[in-house]
């Protein structure tokens, strides 16, 4: 088919999205992978090279663009909630499905590894996007919940690094580019961002996206992942992108517009029904796994920390999500042999079904109201418990 054609389509279904996004209030980025599990199936929507590289693009883009919404006073104030909930979000996931796979189905060792990485993530892309269209992202309780699944996806990113990675030249070059642009990234963009101005050849973007892709490169060449450096470089550069909104809402303009919708249609073109139907027990199994050992894990420490019932429930099932890590280490997973394409099948299932479910539970039945979240005060970190239990 015509690359004008083929590209119509993918725009035209990213399109289709937004509408039904805005008529039946679900974040556009569920509805986009509602649309592309449909047009997989029936349309037999596939991506193609150009496709799976604006894909990738869109992913790193938006995870950088996620890292850069952490504010840093925000998360030193709120670091001990951060912390505690994103590791035990990402352990307790990671070991329950690790044990589902080796003592209970029997997969291999690495391909156990595999789905237990896989099943531990939370996913920043649906996280980030419903906070953006939600307005929550500029409250206390969302810079909190993105400060938690950066914790839990970096502990995913290094688990998959620490176990997969070649420990060669490639890794200690990547290390040593990464350390040296995040040691002197903040510094130096303020300089170059008061040099350029705002010009229409936005250099300032153009010089973002260089150093994401340059990083990205030396990351693949790691056997790591190019969103790894992306979400780093996010949270360094979050001081000046709080000084300079505007540039803030021009790159999640290009990222919303054009580059998104083909990474989350793509995500959902991958689940087969005819798959999902041969691995009905191993799908639902695993999903359960996921979603007791997310809940188990986060809900009490929200209790612990006075989140109260509606924000503690809201905050669990956020976590509870994954999507862009667990895809991309499945994916790692298949192309390097360690798991089957059956295997595969099932663990991106879970990861889309993980994306979906509990963030339309929690969009629909558990959303805070966003003027009471600005309104509400921060003590010590974290919000304060007679507010929280009262409005629960």
């Amino acid at each position: 088919m015509d690359t004008w054609l083929i590209a119509s389509l993918w725009v035209g279904l990213a399109l289709m999205s937004a509408m039904v996004s805005i008529r039946v209030g679900i974040s556009v980025a569920l509805v986009e992978i509602g649309v592309g599990v449909l047009a997989g199936n029936f349309l037999h929507l596939a991506p193609n090279d150009w496709v799976n590289f604006l894909a990738s693009i869109g992913s790193v883009l938006l995870t950088f663009l996620a890292g850069a919404e952490i504010d840093p006073d925000a998360l030193r104030a709120n670091l001990k909630e951060s912390l505690l909930i994103g590791f035990i979000s990402f352990l307790a996931p990671a070991l329950g499905a690790f044990a589902a796979a080796f003592w209970i189905f029997k997969w291999n060792l690495h391909g156990a590894e595999i789905a237990g990485i896989a099943l531990s993530t939370t996913s920043v892309a649906v996280v980030y996007a419903v906070m953006i269209e939600s307005g929550l992202n500029e409250t206390e309780l969302g810079k909190v919940i993105l400060a938690a699944c950066f914790v839990t996806d970096l502990g995913t990113v290094v688990a998959l690094g620490l176990i997969f990675a070649n420990y060669n030249f490639w890794l200690l070059l990547f290390v040593c580019a990464m350390v040296i642009v995040l040691w002197l990234m903040p510094q130096f963009t303020t300089w170059y961002f008061a040099q350029v101005g705002n010009r229409v050849s936005e250099p300032e973007i153009k010089f973002i996206l260089f150093i994401l892709f340059l990083l990205g490169g030396l990351a693949t060449l790691a056997r790591s992942e190019a969103v790894l450096p992306a979400y780093l470089i996010g949270m360094v550069m979050a001081r000046q992108f709080l000084r300079n909104r505007v540039l803030m809402h021009r790159m999640r303009a290009i990222a919303f517009s054009i580059l998104t919708p083909f990474y989350f249609l793509k995500a959902g073109s991958y689940v087969s029904f005819k798959a999902m139907a041969a691995g009905i027990v191993l799908i639902a199994t695993f999903f359960l796994v996921k979603m007791f050992t997310k809940v188990g894990g986060v809900f009490p420490f929200t209790s612990l920390f006075g989140f109260g019932r509606q924000r503690g429930i809201y905050t669990t099932l956020l976590m509870a999500t994954g999507l862009t890590f667990g895809t991309i280490s499945a994916l790692f997973g298949l192309t390097h042999g360690y798991i089957t394409q059956a295997q595969y099948t099932v663990l991106v299932t879970v990861v889309i079904l993980s994306a979906v479910l509990p963030t339309v539970i929690a969009e629909r039945f558990f959303r805070p109201d966003l003027r009471s979240e600005q309104a509400s005060g921060m003590a010590g970190g974290v919000p304060e418990a007679k507010n929280l239990e009262s409005e629960a």
